[in-house]
This record gives structure tokens, C-alpha cells and sequence, in this order.
């Protein structure tokens, strides 16, 4: 059994280490075994830097965390009876502690209808991807053992996403894991493996089960990448966007003139979105690029002479983002963010086009208002993918 403790030995992970060393005392002095599982395992074997910590415990998770947070004088413990689970709001670093347990799962929903405790085999069986189901020990005798049942090290090494059980059991009951399916290729660069995008595929329609919240702020993750097209072509390949995004979906295969590097909308919408995120961190800004085309499908149209035109694609796009804000349960000041942007992004390439008076430039000021300095890099984002 291989043993990390060494990596806790970089600076970065100082308090993590310090963290984990009180929690690992408490087990001892309890004679509970307790664990780091999950994301704060695998982001230790990447290098990353940890801003939450998951603790698995072989015997009464909220108890123990009441008694963590004591030792590190949080007073405030958010309990979830239910599901035998408990939050620390700690500082830097948030604490999650949880019984080790196994979920059954109804048809029509994404929350468990029965949850049974179980040892560290059965709970790391239970999650999303062989990645995310490693366990690291913290008990003193034994800390920093890595316990490995499905082959998460090799995979990270290889770049390789799959889940540890059959996929479509996984999938099917939970089918949020779809989308993180498509934010961890976007968060990390990984392959998903064959049979689990043969599964999402056909899992992809039970995403409806799943609430509209949850599902935004997944969708919301994605975009906040460093290359959130790879995400978003996944959620394409898997047949999710249809069910989450269908105004972005039916872009697709739908060609606009040669004056784009991409002719197909799609993909040169997924080119903004990424140019934008070498550009700016802002999610805002980002979905204001997913979106600025939204209405292209729907005015698209032949002219002899031009070829294709999308004329008032950004007032038909302005009011199609009503809809979408409405679906995704968006806040109000994002969807008024995005119309704006999407209403305007026309506007600074026609100044360009034209004999540009001061009167055009200060109308444009006021109208894009505090975000003049957004409008101005999404149609830069927009303007690099034309060919030269």
C-alpha cells in the first residue's frame, strides 16, 4: 500500500497537514478510523492547491465533526442528519465530514431514498470517478496510506476518466455526474473513457430528474475553466446539451460566410468562449460569449449576394435570454448582463466599419455603461476568430 504523507511535506499544504494531523489524533482518541477521501486526494497527487477537505469516517460522521471543530475553535457546525454528514465552516480550508455510506437511488430522482453505512470499500465504490475514489488515512499509526481500489493513481497518470462501477448504475443515479463528467475534462485535460461516454450518451435524457439550480451551477463550473470548450463539446457529444442548452445545441452543423475561421456556429461560438477565457476570469463575460450568437439559428437566412444573414440577431438573441434566464433560474442581474452584452456586441465592429463620429462613440458609452470595458473584450474575442 502505497503512502503520500511525503507530499504534505511541500509548503503549500502546511496547514492542510496540520489540519489533517488534529483530525487524525481525534480518530485515535475516539477509536473511529477516519480518512481524507475524494477531491482533496486526488488535487495532493496533482499538486493543486487544496481550499476543501473531505473526511470519511467508519462510524458517526456528525459527532466526530462536532468534536473537530471544537479542537479548532469553530464554534458554527452545519449538520445534515439524513445523509450523517456535517460541515466546518474552517478557514482558508472548508471541512466536510461523512459517515462512509452507500445510496439506493429511485427512478425518478436524483436523491437517495435510502442510505445505508458501510465500510471505506463500500463508500469509495459509490463515487463519481475512479479519480475521486481514493482514501488517504490520517489516523497516526497508519498516515498517509493511500488506499487505491479502482485504479485512480494510474488513471491520473494517464488522463483517464471512468467511474469505479459499471457507468450506467453510476450515471443512472446520479446523472449530475454527466456534467461533471464534462467539467473535470475541462478542469483537467482527461479522456473519458469510451464506455462511460457510450453510458452518458445513453443516460443523457435522465438529466431531468436532476433540479435546475443544481444543474446551472454545474453548467456555471464548466465555464469557469481555463478552456471551457472542451466541457461544452462533451456535453454535446453526451446528448446533455440538448436537455440543458438547446438554444446552443441546435447551433450545430449550421454554417455562417467564410469570413470566420469556423463556419459552423457551434464551433465558432465554443472559439469566443475560449478566446474570452484567455482574456478575462470573469463567468460573466464567458456566458455573455456563450450566448452573443444565440439567435442566429433563428434568423438565419440566404441572400444571393451576402450568403448568409442574421440580420437582428442581437435584439431576437436579447429577448431569447428571458427564456433561458427563466429555465436556468439565472439572477436577475446576470440576465440582465447577458442581454445587454448580447444587444451590444454588434455595435462596436459597426463604429469600426463606418466614418466613426464622437456622437456614435459616446451613445455607445452610455448605453454599455459599466460595462463598456466586457462589451469591448467580447468583440475582440469575436473579431480574432475572422480569418486574416
Amino acid at each position: 500500500m502505497a503512502n503520500i504523507k511525503e507530499l504534505l511535506n511541500n509548503a503549500q499544504y502546511q496547514h492542510v497537514r496540520e489540519l489533517l494531523t488534529i483530525a487524525g489524533e481525534l480518530s485515535q482518541s475516539t477509536g473511529v478510523s477516519a480518512y481524507a477521501v475524494g477531491g482533496c486526494v486526488r488535487d495532493l497527487l496533482l499538486g493543486k492547491n487544496l481550499y476543501d477537505l473531505d473526511l470519511m469516517i467508519e462510524g458517526e460522521g456528525i459527532p466526530f465533526a462536532r468534536k473537530l471543530a471544537a479542537k479548532l475553535g469553530v464554534k458554527k457546525v452545519v449538520p445534515f442528519e439524513k445523509f450523517g454528514t456535517a460541515l466546518i465552516p474552517n478557514k482558508p480550508i472548508q471541512i466536510e465530514v461523512a459517515t462512509s455510506r452507500m445510496e439506493v437511488y429511485d427512478a425518478d430522482s436524483r436523491k437517495p431514498s435510502e442510505i445505508n453505512y458501510t465500510d471505506l470499500h463500500g463508500d469509495l465504490s459509490r463515487r463519481d470517478f475512479s479519480i475521486n475514489a481514493m482514501a488517504m488515512n490520517i489516523h497516526p499509526k497508519n498516515f498517509g496510506e493511500l488506499t487505491d481500489l479502482f485504479g485512480g493513481i494510474s488513471d491520473l497518470n494517464s488522463g483517464i476518466l471512468r467511474t469505479p462501477m459499471d457507468p450506467d448504475e453510476t450515471f443512472s443515479d446520479d446523472p449530475l455526474r454527466i456534467m461533471r463528467a464534462a467539467y473535470f475534462t475541462s478542469k483537467l485535460g482527461f479522456r473519458i473513457k469510451n464506455d462511460c461516454l457510450d453510458s452518458m450518451k445513453r443516460q443523457a435524457e435522465r438529466i431531468i430528474i436532476v433540479s435546475w439550480e443544481r444543474k446551472r451551477d454545474e453548467f456555471i463550473k464548466i465555464l469557469s475553466t481555463d478552456k471551457p470548450s472542451i466541457g461544452l463539446l462533451i456535453l454535446k457529444k453526451s446528448g446533455l446539451m440538448n436537455h440543458i442548452f438547446p438554444e446552443i445545441d441546435v447551433m450545430d452543423g449550421l454554417e455562417q460566410t467564410s469570413e470566420w475561421h469556423h463556419k459552423d456556429i457551434f464551433f465558432h461560438t465554443l472559439q469566443v468562449v475560449d478566446n474570452v477565457a484567455e482574456l478575462s476570469d470573469k463567468m460573466e463575460l464567458r456566458f455573455a460569449a456563450l450566448v452573443h450568437d444565440i439567435a442566429k439559428p433563428n434568423t438565419r437566412k440566404i441572400d444571393s449576394e451576402k450568403g448568409y444573414t442574421f440580420h437582428g440577431h442581437d435584439a431576437v438573441g436579447k429577448r431569447m435570454i428571458n427564456k433561458v434566464a427563466k429555465r436556468m433560474k439565472l439572477p436577475n442581474k446576470l440576465a440582465e448582463y447577458l442581454k445587454k452584452l448580447t444587444l451590444l456586441h454588434l455595435r462596436p465592429i459597426a463604429l469600426v466599419k463606418e466614418d466613426v463620429t464622437d456622437s456614435a462613440i459616446r451613445r455607445l458609452m452610455v448605453d454599455a455603461g459599466e460595462e463598456l470595458d466586457d462589451l469591448m473584450t467580447l468583440c475582440r474575442a469575436d473579431i480574432t476568430t475572422k480569418n486574416p
